[in-house]
């Protein structure tokens, strides 16, 4: 099933960065950290669809995309970066294996981010934030997204971490085996890892290296 929904809002996250407000259709439903195949409303677009993550509640009267654009090629997130208030998106059903199970730890890399804002927003709403961390690999200070809500409501449980610069306030280096043996003390809690594929694979492995339950690692599959 496909929706035709209008742009509301447009904002400005980071230099390559933001937050689209579209409307949502009548009885439409996700839980905190699933996708849709999103495609723009114009002839050439139709049939260009890529998976985008929700980023606002269900309960939200509107939905809410966080979308990085890469502006070197002429692809969906290139066009997407150019539309205005008013233009047209098309969404799918929800969909995704990214869903929270429990105290843990999150774990993301770049626009990997986007299916926990949905699923931090959910805690937030129900007061169950505490016990939750969040380790955040970006490559300059530039690229985070959202640094200060997540520094707001997370304090000491919220980790960023720069691999191109060094900068007050963030770690310097990679999320590797190192970096989790140093951060994590109890490997048998939940684990929830999104980011670029290579990234997903190695810290999986490091994971369950160290001891995790390869059943208490979410990532989408």
């Amino acid at each position: 099933m496909s929706d035709i929904v209008k742009i509301l809002n447009i904002e400005p996250l980071t230099h390559d960065v933001k937050l689209f407000k579209v409307e949502k259709p009548q009885d439409y439903d996700f839980v905190p950290g699933q996708a849709t195949e999103v495609a723009i409303n114009e002839e050439v677009w139709k049939e260009e669809k890529r998976p985008f993550t929700f980023t606002s509640l269900p309960e939200d009267e509107h939905l809410e995309f966080v979308i990085k654009s890469y502006r070197d090629h002429d692809g969906v997130t290139n066009k997407l970066d150019s539309l205005s208030v008013g233009n047209e998106l098309i969404i799918d059903d929800a969909w995704g294996a990214i869903q929270y199970k429990g105290k843990g730890t999150f774990i993301a890399g770049g626009a990997g981010i986007t299916p926990f804002i949905a699923i931090f927003k959910s805690l937030q709403a129900k007061g169950e934030i505490k016990g939750n961390r969040l380790f955040f690999a970006n490559k300059t200070g530039k690229d985070v997204i959202l640094e200060s809500y997540f520094s707001d409501l997370l304090g000491k449980d919220f980790i960023s971490v720069l691999d191109q610069e060094v900068k007050a306030g963030h770690k310097f280096g990679r999320i590797d085996k190192d970096f989790l043996k140093e951060h994590v003390n109890d490997f048998s809690q939940e684990f929830y890892v999104c980011g670029p594929e290579a990234m997903v694979k190695s810290i999986s492995q490091s994971l369950e290296e160290l001891g995790a339950n390869p059943e208490g690692i979410v990532f989408e599959k």
